[in-house]
């Protein structure tokens, strides 16, 4: 990511540069750069004259234009970037301080569902792809980014490269799993798609990986077939892998190693969604003495 745009500032290109030096992800780039680019605009001049209290202002802009907290606490890590790295300034951002985030409960889909769901994807390869983001709770990322070679039926693994905080780990491989991407394997080698060491879920072209755009796609179309109502995404079947293995008492650092959480409390949340545990809870109002 050399530049964003064909004519780019001294200022910018030296930012990027920057980023660059810490191997940041094209996404994370384009969102600081767009978070500089929104104080810019906030200013009407270039944002490196900016003083504490212009940007103090800038926060206040943003909540009262509606800015959502993700959008002003993504904005903010730019800021930080750019003043702290960039322009070695750190302090001039003593007075913004980040917003508290609503915490949501995510979508979780009962074991019926996520059948249904999975018997409705368009195809063999996305029915597989399905598989692995609930049998081994993989970001979509994750699961776009495996490759044949990552499939260790010996150990029954799945080898995760750089994920979520550019850390491998090993997933879960079941059996029931293995099938399904073995079947996938048969006829995508038949169609001359997988390629030796190649994607295991390659796009059009066989170069590249799927995209996440094509599995959101066909989620939901799985979904509108299989009549769910509820809002699905490749997400919503890592949150049911989690909150399945918590239902059927699996520990809980377990999931987290699975899941590759760094904070049990991440993991934590899915105790608020876990209903079957819910259910066996005995309320102390039935231990009481008959009145």
């Amino acid at each position: 990511m050399d530049s964003l745009t064909p004519n780019v500032s001294p200022l910018r290109q030296r930012m990027i540069e920057d980023m660059r030096m810490r191997k940041m992800g094209g996404k994370t780039q384009i969102a600081y750069i767009r978070a500089v680019r929104r104080l810019a605009a906030f200013l009407k001049r270039s944002p490196d004259t900016a003083d504490a209290d212009e940007l103090r202002r800038f926060q206040l802009h943003m909540v009262d234009t509606g800015t959502s907290p993700t959008t002003i606490n993504g904005t903010l890590s730019g800021l930080k970037f750019f003043f702290d790295v960039t322009l070695g300034r750190a302090e001039l951002l003593v007075k913004m301080q980040p917003v508290p985030q609503p915490r949501r409960l995510p979508v979780v889909l009962s074991c019926e569902e996520v059948a249904r769901l999975i018997a409705a994807a368009p195809n063999l390869k996305s029915q597989a792809a399905l598989s692995v983001a609930y049998g081994a709770g993989l970001r979509a990322n994750e699961v776009i980014s495996l490759k044949v070679t990552d499939i260790d039926s010996e150990r029954m693994t799945l080898r995760v490269e750089q994920g979520k905080g550019r850390k491998d780990r090993y997933a879960m491989l079941s059996p029931v799993l293995l099938e399904r991407l073995r079947a996938w394997w048969r006829v995508g080698h038949a169609q001359g798609k997988m390629l030796p060491n190649g994607w295991l879920f390659p796009g059009m072209d066989v170069t590249d990986p799927v995209t996440a755009r094509q599995f959101n796609r066909a989620i939901h179309a799985a979904a509108e077939a299989a009549h769910i109502d509820k809002r699905v995404s490749m997400h919503t079947l890592r949150h049911s892998f989690a909150t399945h293995l918590l239902e059927q008492k699996v520990d809980i650092r377990v999931i987290q190693v699975l899941l590759g959480h760094k904070r049990l409390e991440t993991t934590a949340l899915y105790t608020h969604v876990a209903t079957e545990v819910l259910r066996k809870v005995i309320s102390p109002l039935e231990t009481l003495p008959p009145s």
